[in-house]
């Protein structure tokens, strides 16, 4: 049971594709009939199965308006498991992609004034920000970093801003000035950000004494946690709406043992960054290692993501 909502499975017809930088390829998605696609927010990313079972998540960064057509950005990744590459060689136009979502755990919150930042890819859950608060009429600003300007897509469509629009390549730039990108924001000022791990640590190093909720980040890789794996406890978790008591040893995550025992769990990239499974946590306390709850939502501990969390408490109970 995901708490997911209003998600729904699709197979969409590629319609389109752009190299929009180096290594940069957009998908245009539309329905195979010509119906209008779920509506959308910005933040929001879809699963798409690329072959066989491989699934991977992609942000939505068109405009959240055009229910005709979803776009999505995929970056070449030497060092990926093989859905960039399939989708830069094997992928073509009138080929059907199976669809999850759309889901949103980046939601783009009403604020007097944002600030975003972008490292690389992570442009792309930014796009339709942009678009919204523009829409909206609110102000803001786009600082802008990656490695060499040709490597950087969408600039194009981002120079229609103007200078609202900070563009700093590294190899002639240096790298962003967070000093300068984000002084001490003023009150109903929120802050966006999205790109490698790197940049998301030092923002939030930067950022530790803000008030809570001003800064929100979306990752695209797991966190690195550290887990003492001789530590680690067998747990009891009572599934209430299934009516079963599963055991859970000390090495296996909870929703391997949930589906080994017959219980269907929606997940996707079992790695705690898409909230596929976030699950209702009815009694325990969970041991939360993924990388997007905040921290005042893992303190709460109303829900968990199954696929990496364990507990603190010899048993849990959820509903599922």
């Amino acid at each position: 049971m995901s708490l997911a909502t209003e998600e729904q499975e699709l197979e969409l017809l590629v319609k389109q594709m752009t190299l929009e930088a180096d290594g940069v390829l957009s998908l245009r998605l539309v329905h195979p009939g010509g119906d209008p696609l779920p509506e959308w927010s910005p933040g929001a990313h879809v699963d798409l199965t690329l072959k066989g079972s491989l699934v991977r998540q992609y942000s939505l960064c068109g405009d959240p308006a055009d229910r005709g057509s979803y776009r999505v950005a995929v970056l070449r990744e030497q060092a990926a498991l093989g859905g960039s590459e399939y989708v830069h060689e094997g992928l073509r136009p009138g080929h059907r992609l199976r669809v999850v979502g759309p889901r949103n755990n980046f939601d783009f919150l009403p604020a007097k004034r944002y600030v975003f930042v972008a490292g690389g890819i992570g442009i792309t859950p930014l796009l339709a920000m942009l678009t919204e608060a523009e829409r909206q009429g609110t102000d803001w600003e786009l600082w802008y970093g990656g490695r060499r300007e040709d490597s950087m897509a969408f600039l194009d469509e981002l120079a229609a801003y103007g200078d609202r629009v900070k563009v700093i390549p590294e190899e002639t730039h240096g790298r962003l000035d967070l000093a300068t990108a984000l002084p001490t924001p003023e009150p109903g000022t929120l802050v966006y950000c999205c790109g490698p791990e790197g940049l998301l640590a030092v923002v939030e190093e930067h950022a530790a004494s803000w008030p809570e909720g001003t800064l929100q980040v979306e990752r695209f890789k797991a966190k690195q946690i550290e887990v003492d794996p001789d530590g680690e406890q067998p747990i009891s978790v009572d599934c209430r709406r299934s009516g079963r008591v599963v055991q859970v040893p000390a090495d296996v995550p909870v929703i391997d043992a949930l589906e080994a025992a017959g219980i269907t769990v929606s997940s996707s990239c079992r790695d705690g960054i898409c909230g596929t499974c976030e699950t209702k946590v009815l009694a325990g306390t969970p041991d939360h290692r993924d990388s997007l709850l905040s921290d005042t939502e893992q303190a709460s501990g109303t829900t968990m993501m199954i696929c990496v969390s364990r507990a603190r408490t010899p048993e849990l109970a959820l509903d599922i």
